[in-house]
C-alpha cells in the first residue's frame, strides 16, 4: 500500500531518512522502470514514422537540456540566477523527464559531491560497482527520500515541494498529451502516418528511457572511463562521447574540480551544448550571473583540489 501511495504522493518516501544510504534494493521500486522499458517494446506494434522519431528526438533534447542545465547546474549547484517564475518552469521541464522532482534530484546530487566515491556516495561505481551506480541505487529505500540537510534553500519554495511530492504528475500529463496529439494528427493529417499510441511510445517511452540511461551513464561510466585532467579526490573522468550524449555532462572531471561553474567544458574544444543554451537564455534576459571558471582553476592542471573547496 505504501508503495502504491508513493507512486502518486512522494511524501510517503520522506520518512526514516538515514545519513548513510544502504545498498539494498526493493523489488517493488523496479516496477516503474520495468513499465518504462516495457513500453518501448510497443514499437513492435505501433511501428514508426518520421514525425514520431522527430518528436522523440526533440523531447530528448529538451529534457536532457532541462536535466543538465536546470536540475544539475541550477538546482544542484546554483551556477546562475533566475526569477521565481522561470525557476518553476525550469523545474517542470526537468520533472517531465521522469527523473523525479528537483529537490530530490538536488539532494542526492549534493550528497554525491559531499561524499564522491566514498562509502556514503549513493551511486559510486568505485564503491558499489557498475550496476548499482547506473540504476540499482534508484531502487534503494534509503535513496528515495529527500535529505533536508542538503537542500534547505530549495525547501522554502512550496511550488517546488509540490512538484517533488507529486513527481509523477508532469510525466503523466506529458504522456497523455502525446497520446492525444498523436490521435489528432492521425485524424487531421493521415499522410503523416502518426497514431496516438505511436506518438506515446516514441515521444514518451523511448525518449524517456534513452534520456534516463544517458543521465545514469554519468554516475556509472564517467567515474570509470575517460581521462583525468585534475587529480580530484574522486575517480571522476572526462569523456567526450558522454559529453555529446548529455550535452556537456561528460566533462565530469572538470566539473568535480570546480562544480560552481555553469560551464563544464572548460575549453572551446570541449563541446558543452548546455552551456551554450544557458548563454542564449542569458542573452534573452531569462537568467543572469552565470558563474564562469576562474583563471586559477584553468591554470591548475593536475592540481589536487584544495580541501574544503565548496561544491
Amino acid at each position: 500500500l505504501r508503495f502504491l501511495v508513493s507512486m502518486f504522493d512522494a511524501d510517503e518516501l520522506n520518512r526514516g531518512v538515514t545519513e548513510r544510504p544502504q545498498q539494498r534494493t526493493e523489488l517493488a521500486r523496479w516496477i516503474p522502470y520495468l513499465v518504462l522499458h516495457a513500453g518501448c517494446l510497443g514499437v513492435l506494434w505501433v511501428g514508426w514514422s518520421w514525425t514520431a522519431v522527430a518528436v522523440a528526438a526533440g523531447l530528448y533534447a529538451i529534457r536532457m537540456f532541462a536535466i543538465t542545465a536546470f536540475y544539475h547546474r541550477y538546482f544542484s549547484h546554483r551556477t546562475f540566477r533566475t526569477s521565481r517564475v522561470a525557476q518553476f518552469v525550469f523545474a517542470v521541464l526537468g520533472n517531465s523527464a521522469a527523473q523525479r522532482g528537483p529537490i530530490w534530484w538536488a539532494s542526492l546530487h549534493r550528497q554525491h559531491h559531499a561524499h564522491s566515491d566514498e562509502e556514503d556516495d549513493a551511486h559510486s561505481p568505485v564503491q558499489h560497482g557498475f550496476y548499482w551506480a547506473h540504476i540499482g541505487w534508484l531502487t534503494a529505500r534509503d535513496n528515495l527520500a529527500i535529505n533536508p540537510r542538503y537542500v534547505p534553500d530549495l525547501l522554502r519554495y512550496p511550488e517546488l515541494r509540490f512538484l517533488d511530492r507529486f513527481d509523477t504528475l508532469v510525466p503523466m500529463i506529458l504522456a497523455a498529451l502525446l497520446l492525444g496529439v498523436g490521435a489528432l494528427l492521425g485524424y487531421a493529417a493521415p499522410d503523416l502516418g502518426v497514431t496516438g499510441p505511436q506518438l506515446l511510445v516514441w515521444g514518451f517511452f523511448i525518449s524517456t528511457t534513452v534520456c534516463l540511461h544517458a543521465t545514469c551513464c554519468i554516475n556509472s561510466l564517467a567515474h570509470v572511463l575517460g581521462s583525468r585532467r585534475y587529480e580530484t579526490r574522486d575517480a571522476s573522468r572526462n569523456n567526450w562521447l558522454l559529453a555529446l550524449l548529455t550535452f556537456g555532462e561528460g566533462w565530469h572531471n572538470n566539473h568535480h574540480r570546480y562544480p560552481a561553474a555553469a560551464r563544464q567544458g572548460f575549453y572551446w574544444w570541449e563541446l558543452d551544448l548546455s552551456y551554450y543554451g544557458l548563454k542564449l537564455l542569458e542573452a534573452l534576459g531569462l537568467i543572469w550571473d552565470l558563474k564562469g571558471v576562474p583563471a586559477r582553476v584553468l591554470a591548475s592542471d593536475r592540481a589536487v583540489v584544495p580541501s574544503g573547496e565548496a561544491p
